[in-house]
């Protein structure tokens, strides 16, 4: 086998994938590095005072299942402290990072039997920070609730559908399992936070994994399918019957409103002398008296005025002058009749 060939066999290939959830990844073994580990690595996480007696218990766990890797674990109960080295046999560079998650978890309430699954290849976790995402407790409190569920049945809707553990702790969520489960444990969580019922979410990965099933649609886009829900939350304020229409913005401040000697000066009362002023004043006063007086009179007099009246229009006096004639009509056969009456009572 010449140099270009074996050259070809472990190039790399770097082209766009479609899918990229179906590549397998391939394992790191022992012989990919044989050197081992140069210099040391070591995490330290604080855990709380409630947690101190489970992990007192199951520490000796800790230390086998870290002793496997070839990694060492320390608990230190004075400072509450969890702390994971590695040592000179330690050969996989990733696994510190794994065992980091994995005290982190454990800090945050996670069982040691769910917990040591993150040091597995294929298994990851993901520590979902919820408390400032909602400014008001009561509000944070109801909507976690509503991702924890009546009894814990939406979460355990989660776990079956996302195939991860997901724990709901304070202001975090643990969630541990694979990396595709993680992401759609995330989106839940913070469009939950958003006031998003978790429901709509849990519905729309149902109907993907039955449309998994289906190869026929496996190139197609699934958007069809899944439900659309529209945000109803309206604003409950009142909004005002008259509403005035905002004024256009001008960076020049509004011009000073004229005082009374400015008005004064404007219609000439301020060169007028006392004698003068007060005869305007009185004629001003006059003038009003006149007006309103007029305006009494017109008031008075309303109700005698007679109203006016529309005068007949030609259909109508066209039908007056029919009646008129029917009538004529009907006054003669009535006096034929009673002459014809009076004959046959004489005879």
């Amino acid at each position: 086998m010449s140099d270009s060939e074996s050259e070809e066999t472990t190039k790399i290939n770097t082209d766009p994938v479609d899918n990229a959830w179906s590549l397998k990844i391939p394992s790191f073994k022992e012989t990919d590095n044989p050197h081992g580990m140069i210099e040391e690595s070591s995490f330290a996480t604080l855990f709380p005072k409630y947690r101190e007696k489970y992990l007192k218990e199951v520490w000796p766990l800790v230390e086998q299942a870290v002793g496997e890797h070839h990694l060492k674990a320390e608990l230190d109960l004075i400072e509450g402290s969890m702390v994971v080295k590695t040592t000179r046999k330690t050969w996989d560079p990733y696994i510190i990072i794994k065992a980091r998650d994995m005290i982190k978890l454990m800090a945050r309430s996670v069982p040691f039997e769910q917990a040591k699954r993150v040091l597995q290849d294929e298994i990851g976790c993901d520590i979902i920070k919820i408390g400032n995402l909602v400014q008001k407790k009561e509000k944070f409190v109801k909507r976690r609730q509503r991702l924890i569920g009546p009894n814990g049945a939406t979460l355990k809707s989660i776990e079956l559908l996302t195939d991860c553990y997901v724990l709901v702790q304070g202001n975090t969520v643990s969630a541990l399992g694979p990396y595709k489960g993680l992401q759609q444990v995330r989106d839940i969580v913070l469009e939950t936070m958003n006031n998003v019922h978790p429901i709509y979410n849990i519905k729309a990965l149902m109907i993907k994994r039955e449309l998994m099933k289906d190869p026929k649609l496996a190139n197609e886009d699934w958007s069809r399918f899944l439900p659309k829900f529209k945000n109803k939350n309206l604003s409950k304020r009142k909004q005002p019957k008259v509403q005035k229409p905002k004024k256009e913005y001008t960076p020049f401040p509004p011009a000073q409103p004229e005082s009374k000697i400015d008005k004064q000066l404007a219609s000439g009362e301020y060169f007028l002398n006392k004698e003068q002023k007060q005869a305007k004043k009185q004629q001003e006063r006059q003038t009003k008296q006149a007006e309103a007086a007029k305006k009494q009179d017109e008031r008075r007099n309303k109700d005698f005025i007679p109203p006016t009246e529309e005068p007949p229009t030609g259909s109508k006096r066209k039908a007056n002058d029919n009646e008129s004639s029917d009538s004529r009509v009907d006054v003669q056969s009535l006096k034929a009749k009673l002459l014809k009456a009076n004959k046959k009572s004489k005879s």
